[in-house]
């Protein structure tokens, strides 16, 4: 153990519910004060246990790749941001917090359904929904809100018609998402959306026995390994997953680009970095704010520190695509930019099932609406937009554009 190692006293870690002042695309301040600039440093949660918080993209790596770092939430001791995401994986978690082998078995369920090739073949459906959302936004109008109107939908459409959930209740999940996904929801709150979650999609499990289609959630019923209750909780996570991500960094995305003109114009320019510029927009934004939360189950060296058996690690993927040892000048929005060593959707066995269905719906959703609206701008001051500083996927809450 070194000297800092013993000496260095955890920093209060706190969740602000709005932004400090700063740049809103940089990573969370609260976590980057708690850091101080350290890699590897202990930071005190909200129930007054501690957790290290480990920053440097080598470091992450290591952590996320590293089998003796736990991802199952029901172990003791494993790091959670409030007592809402507590509540969270209380009941019935996912796979995502879950450990091999039971893991890899539910992942292997899914693993066909958002394969690179048969993403791809999707585009021009989505396409032809982004266009559709578009035509409808713009039908005489000259204004509106970018999130409710285009960005949220267009992932909606597309996880609900992967699953064979019916978009007419999406205004029911994704109320409930938010619920969720908010972190001044209190146990209670969180109980009861999970709850009523669960419980339609539950129903929606049988009534596939009935009536199949050929969604995700009918072919999970045919297989006949889960049993309709486990069939809801993996919907749950891939309707949640499937939507407030790539809505959240599609209306970030065109914030960030409306704000940097510059690498807006070169991308408007050359239509062929659109590609990379969405992993460059991954990286630099970098939604998942507060971190990927792991516990260690053996003593594990990481950087100079020694981080105990049964401690918390939060792995700071934000921090991590903003280190100048692999990302020079990360701090700076570059379409241009060689980003695909981001960590954007983790690392590792649990690394996001569902990213090459994300990279598609970016890569149309960004294209697309800057090559149909030139004008698009803001319609209020910058200063205006309400950042999602209170939730667990970062974004705004709105985002009001004029074309």
């Amino acid at each position: 153990m070194t000297t800092a190692q013993r000496t260095a006293p955890p920093t209060p870690l706190t969740l602000p519910a709005t932004r400090a002042p700063g740049c809103p695309f940089d990573p969370a301040p609260g976590i980057t004060d708690a850091a101080r600039g350290e890699p590897v440093t202990r930071a005190t949660l909200w129930d007054g246990t501690s957790c290290w918080l480990v920053t440097r993209h080598e470091d992450v790596r290591a952590v996320l790749g590293d089998p003796r770092f736990s991802a199952d939430a029901q172990r003791p001791g494993f790091p959670f941001l409030t007592a809402g995401a507590r509540e969270v994986v209380a009941g019935k978690p996912t796979f995502l917090r879950m450990d091999d082998p039971q893991h890899a078995r539910l992942r292997r369920m899914l693993t066909a359904d958002f394969m690179v090739k048969k993403v791809e073949a999707m585009r021009p459906e989505v396409q032809r929904l982004a266009d559709d959302l578009l035509d409808r936004m713009t039908a005489g109008r000259t204004s509106a809100d970018l999130v409710t109107d285009f960005a949220l939908p267009l992932p909606s459409l597309v996880i609900c018609l992967l699953l064979g959930v019916p978009y007419d209740d999406h205004d029911f999940f994704q109320e409930r998402s938010r619920i969720l996904l908010s972190l001044r929801s209190t146990p209670e709150e969180v109980r009861a959306a999970q709850d009523e979650l669960l419980e339609y999609l539950t129903r929606l499990a049988r009534a596939k026995r009935e009536t199949p289609d050929d969604g995700i959630v009918s072919r999970l019923v045919a297989r006949g390994e889960l049993a309709d209750g486990d069939i809801a909780t993996m919907g749950r996570l891939l309707l949640i997953a499937g939507h407030e991500t790539t809505a959240n960094m599609t209306a970030l995305s065109t914030l960030a680009l409306l704000r940097n003109p510059a690498q807006l114009a070169r991308l408007r320019a050359e239509p062929a970095l659109v590609k990379g510029a969405v992993e460059e927009l991954l990286r630099y934004l970098t939604i998942v704010h507060n971190g990927v939360p792991r516990l260690a189950t053996e003593d594990v060296v990481v950087g100079d520190r020694t981080i105990r058996a049964g401690e918390g690690v939060l792995c700071m993927i934000g921090h991590a695509n903003r280190d100048d040892a692999v990302f020079p000048g990360g701090d700076a929005l570059d379409v241009a930019r060689d980003a695909r060593r981001h960590v954007a959707f983790g690392f590792g066995v649990h690394q996001c099932l569902g990213q090459p269905l994300a990279r598609v719906e970016l890569q149309i959703a960004v294209e697309t609406l800057f090559r149909r609206l030139p004008d698009l701008r803001l319609a209020v001051p910058y200063e205006e937009i309400p950042f999602r500083g209170d939730m667990a996927i970062y974004g705004v809450h709105s985002l009001p554009v004029a074309w």
